[in-house]
């Protein structure tokens, strides 16, 4: 088990309205508790950003928000996702600190803030901002998040994303071989990953919360449990025991982590699909605890037991 990050462990703070009582299981819009998203911003502006280089010239950078991914070269900048925008400036320092050269292409992983909040200001940098066309659909309408009770403005259209993607992509990039792979259904209906092919690295965005459980956008985002397995399955079919694969939270995993946190969708899901059949309710599914197995292992950030169990019974068809 390894120690939460400082941006973890805020993150975990801000969500703990949403996990600590019944009243988290209520419709978000029925209390008047302040969203975590206003919470997640202030603490990410207070943040640190920390750079783990991994190998082939690619870094991952964590504290932002959503982790983000960047391959460095003398052609510039790739990097995928854009985290939070009031990390700007240190996520700007912690990308000089690799090298001087400008982003040229961004990716997004999927729609939500924590993620492309960023996006203005890596465009205005040069890049070239890349996304499926169901996250570029989010990203430029208004979008409500029962769960965050929040409602995200429109992105300024210096955000949006322009080489919008139906299928995969293959780039040539700084002297390595950049796989745009559209998942589309899974976390959200708009995902796509990122495998650089040289370095063996496998980027999956929040289709993967290394050790801990995920939130899943049942809502405006059009994903669910099942989509977000069939993800997981498809995405482990693309690496070995020796590919390094970075999640949108968590430290960067492996074949074997993955495998792990695919067991445990697999299984949670099961048990709920059992207890929603047999009819019972919400809060009766809650307290049979169906995720207790796997909470020892997964428990450690901010989508807690009680949520996720909500997450994986509202989402199921």
């Amino acid at each position: 088990m390894f120690k939460l990050s400082t941006q973890h462990a805020a993150l975990a703070q801000a969500f703990l309205a949403l996990a600590v009582s019944t009243t988290a299981l209520l419709p978000l819009t029925a209390r008047a508790e302040e969203s975590p998203v206003i919470t997640i911003n202030a603490a990410t502006a207070k943040a640190d950003v920390t750079v783990e280089t991994l190998r082939g010239h690619v870094s991952v950078l964590m504290g932002a928000g959503g982790n983000i991914v960047v391959l460095d070269s003398p052609q510039g900048k790739f990097m995928v996702d854009a985290g939070i925008g009031v990390s700007k400036d240190k996520l700007i320092a912690a990308l000089n600190n690799i090298s001087p050269s400008q982003p040229k292409f961004l990716v997004n992983t999927h729609w939500h803030w924590d993620h492309t909040d960023g996006n203005e200001w890596v465009h205005n940098a040069g890049a070239t901002v890349i996304a499926h066309e169901n996250t570029k659909k989010h990203l430029a309408r208004k979008e409500r998040v029962e769960y965050w009770n929040y409602t995200f403005e429109p992105l300024p259209a210096g955000g949006l994303p322009t080489m919008l993607l139906k299928k995969d992509k293959t780039m040539q990039f700084g002297g390595e071989t950049v796989k745009i792979i559209t998942l589309k259904d899974g976390h959200t209906d708009g995902d796509l990953v990122v495998y650089f092919a040289k370095a063996d690295i496998l980027v999956l965005g929040d289709n993967f919360w290394n050790s801990y459980y995920p939130f899943i956008d049942n809502g405006v985002g059009g994903g669910n449990v099942e989509t977000m397995i069939r993800s997981v399955d498809s995405a482990l079919k693309m690496v070995t025991d020796k590919t390094l694969i970075v999640a949108g939270h968590g430290p960067t995993g492996n074949r074997a982590q993955l495998k792990a946190y695919r067991d445990m969708l697999v299984a949670v899901t099961a048990n709920v699909k059992e207890l929603k059949k047999a009819g019972k309710t919400l809060d009766e599914v809650i307290a049979a605890k169906p995720t207790a197995a796997f909470d020892k292992q997964f428990d450690g950030f901010v989508i807690k037991p009680a949520l996720f169990t909500r997450i994986v019974y509202e989402g199921l068809k």
